[in-house]
């Protein structure tokens, strides 16, 4: 494999796992990138839309699916990828608590619906109709499901509405939304994974021969390494 392809898988991950890590709050290892068959059904949609699967180390899953062209049915879209993932990592004949838990990450570059911020979350709740009361686990179920709410248990979807964004970035998250709205970082940007971002964004814009430098200078230090 050679430095650039190298290269550019890693600072993937580590971009996507900064970007997860931001907007999940929580640390993110993501123990390995898988091909969805998402990706194969909808071969044809290669040129607006990029998904990746990522699997983290308590076995959720992550779809990131990101969309550059309007289409009117995205909700019914994630809906449909959730559901196929949820169908796709369980094997005929185990029991439903076999059930993997997935994150839906949908980073668009579109009107999506009619609102005002630009990231949105869905989960699933229970409410009574009469009582307005929320529907819980037993102690049993949140020992054995090892979760606190029922809506730990069911798909959660997140919406980066990327070009809804248009002002001063002041969270991490912010410092996200503004890298993937315009491609670039401010110099005071801490979120995570955007250091190796701003690290992909200077070899981008290398020259072919300044790129080909820039390798043999690693190589360089690498043979030094083994030198006595």
């Amino acid at each position: 494999m050679g430095h650039e392809t190298l290269s550019s898988q890693q600072s993937q991950l580590q971009r996507t796992r900064g970007l997860l890590t931001t907007l999940l709050g929580e640390r993110i290892i993501i123990q390995r990138l898988l091909e969805s068959e998402n990706n194969q059904e909808y071969e044809y949609d290669k040129y607006n839309r990029v998904d990746m699967l990522a699997e983290n180390s308590k076995g959720e899953l992550v779809l990131i699916e990101v969309q550059n062209n309007n289409e009117y049915a995205y909700f019914q879209r994630m809906l449909f990828g959730t559901s196929k993932l949820v169908t796709e990592y369980i094997n005929r004949g185990e029991s439903y608590d076999k059930v993997r838990k997935v994150y839906s990450v949908n980073i668009v570059y579109f009107s999506l619906g009619h609102g005002t911020d630009f990231v949105y979350h869905g989960k699933t709740e229970f409410r009574g109709i009469h009582t307005n009361d929320l529907l819980e686990l037993t102690p049993f179920q949140k020992q054995t499901f090892k979760v606190d709410t029922v809506s730990q248990l069911y798909p959660e979807y997140y919406i980066l509405k990327v070009n809804g964004f248009n002002q001063i970035a002041r969270s991490p998250l912010e410092e996200w939304i503004y890298y993937l709205n315009t491609g670039e970082i401010p110099s005071t940007a801490t979120a995570p994974g955007l250091e190796e971002a701003r690290e992909r964004l200077k070899l981008d814009s290398m020259t072919k021969d300044e790129l080909a430098a820039y390798y043999r200078h690693l190589d360089n230090i690498v043979e030094g390494q083994y030198q006595y």
